[in-house]
């Protein structure tokens, strides 16, 4: 495995990490989950990612319980949780948001859930137009000052929120957020490449991005139609498969396109898509998500393939989605 710094801090995440949207409760079972997490862990994978709105907080439970039953030494991984949806069907006011008490009773409930002491990433899972950003970064502040959560982050927030939440901090003397968890892949390519640019050096941002398959689509097995064990075929999942299929006919061309470059060089269109993403030096860490061991064993080779993506590649494989 390979570790990267998240940003500029100091923690160091593996370079693929394991995350628990969709399957997690749905897919995945308990003792799958067992031996996903132990295969992954196995693998030198020490971050796992999850979510307040995941199954309800089922993915939060069942992740927990797994790693209890697992018995990792609690400082060989980093596991973390991102709020503002709620964990319920229909939720009130107060149970989703960013205010400040959505924020903190949302951190109590997942440290619970997971079964852990502290947070070691905590993400505001989208921007909350009805709560300042000044609360919600006071909010994170406390957390990360009571020994709750170690790093606060955010997700799929504009730039200028990010700024904003970057010069409220500065001012007070809070802690301000570390890293962004952004949608990178082939095909969804312009926040994390151009509207995020200034945010790396300025202020030393990293990012641990998910989809890096665009829900499996570069990955080659929609080519042809939707799978009956797939994602996208599990019911409540209809607006990803519409957002996924639907919505961008020529998304799939682009696909296809991919397959002769994956083909000459030998590898699974996958492995290709997930080293693609590798290539990104903002990349801190790619999210990676399975509901079969052997899937969780293919996408963690995508690493060896990493050197073999030089210059010549790399264009090659810009001009078949462009």
């Amino acid at each position: 495995m390979q570790y990267r710094r998240l940003g500029k801090s100091g923690l160091q995440l593996s370079a693929l990490s394991f995350g628990a949207w969709v399957t997690f409760g749905k897919q995945v079972g308990r003792s799958l989950a067992r031996d996903l997490l132990a295969m992954a862990h196995d693998h030198g994978i020490n971050f796992f990612d999850n979510a307040e709105t995941y199954n309800n907080g089922v993915a939060e439970t069942l992740m927990g319980d797994v790693l209890a039953d697992l018995r990792f030494p609690r400082d060989s991984y980093c596991v973390s949780s991102k709020v503002y949806f709620g964990a319920v069907d229909n939720p009130l006011p107060t149970q989703r948001g960013l205010s400040r008490k959505h924020v903190i009773e949302a951190c109590h409930q997942a440290l619970q859930r997971l079964r852990v002491e502290h947070l070691d990433l905590y993400f505001c899972h989208r921007p909350d137009p009805d709560t300042p950003i000044a609360e919600t970064v006071a909010a994170m502040d406390t957390l990360v000052r009571q020994g709750k959560v170690l790093y606060w982050g955010t997700s799929e927030w504009p730039a200028e929120a990010i700024v904003e939440a970057h010069r409220v901090a500065k001012e007070n003397h809070m802690y301000a957020p570390t890293m962004e968890q952004p949608q990178y892949n082939l095909l969804h390519r312009e926040r994390v490449e151009q509207e995020y640019a200034p945010l790396y050096d300025a202020y030393g941002m990293g990012t641990t991005i998910w989809s890096p398959l665009a829900s499996g689509l570069l990955s080659g097995k929609y080519n042809h139609g939707v799978p009956a064990e797939s994602r996208l075929a599990q019911p409540g999942y209809e607006w990803l498969r519409e957002a996924v299929l639907e919505h961008d006919a020529s998304r799939l061309d682009k696909v296809r396109r991919l397959a002769p470059i994956a083909a000459e060089l030998g590898v699974p269109m996958a492995q290709l898509a997930i080293a693609w993403c590798l290539a990104n030096p903002h990349v801190s860490t790619v999210m990676l998500g399975a509901s079969k061991l052997e899937q969780l064993e293919q996408n963690l080779a995508s690493l060896a393939l990493l050197p073999r993506l030089d210059a010549e590649v790399l264009k090659h494989i810009g001009q078949a989605v462009a």
